[in-house]
């Protein structure tokens, strides 16, 4: 049975405080779990329900807990068998960004969205994500829950864009609304592509260092597309 203290401590890290200060995140569910286990990830602790445990079994990092105890420190609506305290991954290179396709993202606010526009980073083989120091934290519950596994196999910076920008010596592309039509676009053997934020877009100061603008033609009467669907329609034209 957990105590009160366990259970404002895992309750702690759904903050992001307390994850910075601590170096440690949460991941649930079967699959995600799993993942973990046979990853390069580093797994504290592993609470889960009996259902859990019957397949996998307990030892000195797995304790099983009652559904109620699980309800009670899960991030889910509906928690699902077991939760994973995980060790944060600290990237110790820079991203290389000659010879290769990286998406840059501009203050992704949502962590749908940004679990999401992970996990299409993924499918289309892009290994660097290189986003701005006000983007949503990759290691937010929500993000580690969207991207169903994908935020394993991805490299994350977080930077300050206009000098990250600035130094680049390759395309950069930038989804605007008056972008050229990117269905006329050639594909991309190298370069980063500049997703902005979801409602107010690329900002002003990124603009010059984009060379080239590209935009999604409209057939309909939508005002504009969500920022994780926009990424995942460009690059499955631009990519090789």
């Amino acid at each position: 049975m957990l105590s009160k203290n366990e259970l404002k401590y895992i309750q702690s890290l759904c903050h992001k405080k307390q994850r910075q200060e601590t170096g440690l995140f949460l991941a649930e569910g079967p699959k995600l779990v799993e993942e973990l286990l046979h990853s390069d990830y580093r797994i504290k602790k592993i609470l889960a329900t009996g259902q859990w445990t019957e397949e996998h079994g307990t030892n000195h990092i797995v304790e099983q807990v009652t559904e109620a105890e699980l309800e009670k420190i899960s991030a889910l609506q509906t928690p699902n068998q077991v939760l994973a305290i995980v060790e944060q991954k600290a990237l110790a290179t820079e991203p290389v960004i000659e010879g290769r396709l990286s998406l840059v993202l501009d203050g992704i606010q949502d962590p749908g969205n940004m679990g999401t526009i992970i996990r299409i980073a993924d499918w289309f083989g892009i290994e660097q994500i290189i986003a701005s120091e006000d983007t949503v934290e990759l290691y937010n519950p929500k993000v580690i829950q969207s991207t169903m596994g994908s935020f394993m196999r991805i490299k994350l910076w977080y930077k300050r864009l206009t000098h990250f920008l600035s130094a680049l010596q390759v395309p950069v592309y930038g989804a605007l609304l008056t972008g050229n039509n990117l269905y006329e676009q050639p594909l991309l053997k190298e370069g980063v592509l500049v997703i902005g934020n979801e409602s107010k877009g690329i900002r002003p100061e990124l603009l010059p260092f984009i060379s080239h603008p590209v935009t999604i033609p409209r057939i309909g009467g939508a005002e504009s597309l969500n920022a994780a669907v926009a990424t995942g329609i460009l690059l499955s034209h631009l990519i090789k």
